[in-house]
């Protein structure tokens, strides 16, 4: 039975927007096209300006935006931010067992579901409300009611739309799930973005800078204060980064495994060394964004300090504004912000090196700790994993039919693996950033593991549509 927090959304999720589950099979070119249909939709909202909303002005949340496939002074203003900052504390507050939830039982999962649009909703209206608060689009007085008005209705109406999508994808209308589907889209855009192009003179406008002798080889390769485009080492760490991030997807323990309805037929367990994947990496980001957002958020309201002058801001995150040609650039430098801020170069690495020491240690121990909360929360424990293999029919050959063996064997390997996985990805992600990878560190290893999970979903299904039989197999 669902526990008296979920109970409280029982009235409001007959009046919440759903996409209803498909009551007949959907065919994979079906699936195919929806997933499409979605894509396009996304990438759609992402060229749409808001109404009301000057484009000049300076994005202060630059890389940030990749890892939330968002883009600045669009109808994807806010992206999946909102969707996973709620999905996070639920699943915490579930995994904690402060809120009583069996997702196993139908109602207590739909309950659920509506308590994360609630929550969705919720934080979509205040990140919009501060948003437009913080002055990021004018001032109120420049702006009028009316104006404001028409912003956060943009912004609540993008933000349902990208929550139903969601959910058109993850209830079987698609493949896979629509998050990761935006999030891949996002980082493929932005490196393609910062390959080609023209009217910035990224990477290859660069190029065409040093053949024209306005740029020096250094500058070219290692980038230089005061420019900011993609460099020639960052244009290789990309291609590694992707390379080293393949082959760790590749990285497993099998546990040979026998059916107990089917003597001598064998097969394999596998424990991959990214065991709870990069869901560690998603969280500490959205943690990370969230600090950034709110601290810059309280540093406009009360009045924009300078740098060193404001105790409280030099804790949680001091700010400096400047004013460019576009306008008024607002970085953080010093503080908790600074500190969950990647030095997306070398350069920023060299010139700070206590600050690129801090992140790393940051961002690989919240990883590790997520990575940890995970294997509880997402059921993926040696206890329900040995349950889930005893129910399939499978056992370890040569120990008797039970899962106290399953357990005690997977112990050895699933928290070792979980907690080495989530320093490696915290490694990764956070030395791609050192480097200046285009797309950032994260976005590309978000984006190689979605790209690795849609392959595998896509051989699924071509499997389960070619032979209906494997469907009772693969728990279809």
């Amino acid at each position: 039975m669902a526990g008296r927090f979920l109970s409280l959304f029982k009235p409001i999720g007959r009046i919440l927007p759903e996409i209803k589950k498909p009551e007949r099979k959907v065919s994979f070119n079906e699936k195919i096209f929806w997933t499409g249909l979605v894509l396009v939709i996304f990438l759609v909202m992402t060229e749409i300006p808001l109404y009301g909303v000057s484009q000049t002005a300076q994005d202060s949340f630059g890389s940030l935006r990749v890892i939330f496939a968002s883009n600045q002074g669009t109808l994807m203003e806010l992206g999946i931010g909102p969707i996973v900052t709620a999905g996070l504390i639920l699943q915490l507050l579930a995994g904690s067992g402060i809120i009583k939830c069996d997702l196993s039982n139908p109602e207590d999962r739909g309950l659920f579901t509506s308590a994360s649009k609630v929550f969705s909703i919720l934080l979509t209206a205040i990140q919009a409300s501060a948003y437009i608060l913080s002055g990021m689009y004018g001032s109120l007085a420049e702006l009028g009611v009316p104006v404001i008005l028409a912003i956060f209705a943009q912004l609540i109406s993008a933000g349902i739309i990208v929550m139903l999508m969601d959910e058109l994808v993850q209830k079987g209308w698609g493949l896979g799930s629509g998050i990761s589907l935006f999030i891949m889209a996002g980082v493929a855009q932005s490196i393609v973005w910062s390959m080609f192009s023209p009217p910035t003179g990224l990477f290859l406008g660069a190029l065409q800078e040093l053949l024209g002798g306005r740029m020096a080889l250094g500058e070219w390769v290692f980038g230089a204060p005061g420019l900011v485009f993609p460099t020639f080492v960052g244009f290789i760490a990309t291609i590694i980064v992707f390379l080293v991030i393949i082959y760790l997807q590749g990285v497993r323990i099998e546990l040979p495994m026998s059916y107990a309805g089917y003597k001598g037929f064998r097969s394999r367990y596998p424990i991959k060394l990214l065991y709870v994947s990069n869901l560690p990496v998603i969280f500490a980001s959205a943690l990370f964004a969230n600090v950034y957002f709110f601290t810059q958020l309280l540093w406009s309201q009360f009045g924009q300090p300078a740098p060193g002058t404001n105790l409280f801001f030099q804790i949680v995150g001091d700010y400096n504004a400047t004013t460019t040609d576009g306008g008024v650039s607002v970085s953080p430098v010093g503080g908790l912000a600074y500190l969950v801020t990647a030095p997306n170069s070398l350069q920023n690495v060299m010139a700070d090196p206590l600050r690129a020491l801090a992140y790393l240690g940051i961002i690989v121990a919240f990883c590790a700790v997520f990575s940890l909360i995970w294997l509880e929360v997402g059921g993926l424990g040696p206890t329900k994993v040995a349950k889930q293999l005893m129910d399939s029919g499978m056992q370890i050959p040569g120990y008797r039919r039970s899962e106290r063996p399953i357990e005690a064997i997977l112990k050895r390997y699933i928290p070792v693996v979980t907690v080495l996985g989530g320093i490696i990805v915290g490694l990764v992600a956070a030395l791609s950033d050192f480097v200046g990878a285009f797309g950032t560190g994260t976005g590309i290893l978000l984006s190689v593991g979605i790209i690795y999970q849609y392959y595998e979903l896509l051989m699924r299904e071509r499997a389960a549509e070619m032979f209906p039989a494997f469907r009772r197999i693969l728990g279809e």
